[in-house]
């Protein structure tokens, strides 16, 4: 359901659940912008609970830098610890520190909406005829999603060539050296992969001017009314929960 939501749709609502999550400083606020998210994702998107988990990886480790830093070194600001003073926490710090770090955790949860969701084929489209991103764009970042996949395949080639030529079935994950001896090929496959890709945007006329037809553009419908309307509604209603009920 959510994938078929327009991406311009889907991104302007994460945007602002964005902003609302770095602006209200409250830590009950904080949990609902995680806790809603995920269960979007996982009930409408059809996510696994599991993966959700180990993206929210790295945003728990870099909202663990806030509370480390909040607890160690009182790093935070003084709206930070007015707001902190009056929520039901062992201290100031901790209560500052605690709310940075489930800010990360939403901001991960939210974007993970966008970015689970939404094909780049079509939110590509959508922003050439929606927001008017150039063709030559566009057509660049088209050739950019083939040319990563390409780029990975041609390096597990290399590595089965140099390991069939050793003699040794190749490492399950290559080492730094190995890591090291790949950059050049690598490096001058991209070269001629986008100089070919070059050449092929030239001979289909992607001049700056005029105008071009995009094919399966996404359009908007009635689902990103209906999907766009209730996010807004529900973060409304979060806002004003925050601001008529007071932490205890």
């Amino acid at each position: 359901m959510l994938s078929a939501v327009n991406p311009i749709a889907k991104l302007a609502i994460c945007i602002a659940w964005l902003f609302a999550a770095m602006l209200v400083f409250d830590a009950r606020f904080q949990i609902a912008c995680i806790l809603i998210p995920a269960l979007t994702l996982i009930i409408l998107g059809r996510i696994s609970p599991f993966r959700l988990l180990l993206l929210a990886i790295p945003f728990a480790l870099f909202g663990l830098g806030f509370l480390t830093t909040s607890l160690l070194f009182h790093r935070e600001s003084g709206f930070a610890l007015q707001v902190a003073g009056e929520a039901p926490f062992a201290s100031p710090a901790f209560s500052a520190g605690l709310t940075l770090f489930l800010r990360a955790l939403a901001c991960g949860a939210i974007s993970m909406v966008f970015a689970l969701t939404t094909d780049p084929d079509r939110a590509v489209r959508a922003l050439m005829t929606t927001l008017g991103l150039p063709p030559r764009i566009g057509y660049s970042l088209f050739a950019v999603m083939h040319l990563v996949p390409d780029l990975a395949a041609e390096a597990q080639q290399m590595r089965l060539a140099r390991a069939m030529k050793a003699g040794r079935p190749p490492r399950r994950i290559p080492g730094p050296v190995e890591l090291f001896s790949l950059v050049v090929p690598l490096l001058a496959v991209a070269i001629r992969r986008a100089g070919r890709t070059a050449i092929a945007m030239e001979a289909r006329g992607l001049s700056p001017t005029g105008p071009r037809t995009i094919m399966n553009a996404p359009g908007f419908g009635p689902c990103d009314w209906v999907f766009g309307l209730s996010a807004m509604a529900v973060l409304a209603a979060l806002m004003l929960g925050v601001v008529l009920v007071p932490a205890a």
